[in-house]
């Protein structure tokens, strides 16, 4: 299955809730904005969505600085 993740085309063995490949990716959900198939979702919803081949993503962290 290939999904699309920041322009790269990542190839994962099954369907994968969104929330648990964030988590697999060592990401802090706390900091993460996810474009999912050019919607931007709430973070509520995360632990709903399945990814699935063709599917993209765009992810987003916020960082701090001056």
């Amino acid at each position: 299955m290939h999904v699309t993740v920041n322009g790269e085309v990542v190839e994962l063995s099954e369907s994968t809730p969104l929330l648990d490949y964030l988590i697999s990716r060592n990401l802090n959900p706390a900091v993460l904005v996810v474009e999912y198939n050019r919607k931007i979702l709430h973070r509520d919803r995360w632990s709903q969505i399945q990814i699935g081949d063709g599917d993209t993503l765009e992810i987003l962290s916020f960082v701090g600085g001056g």
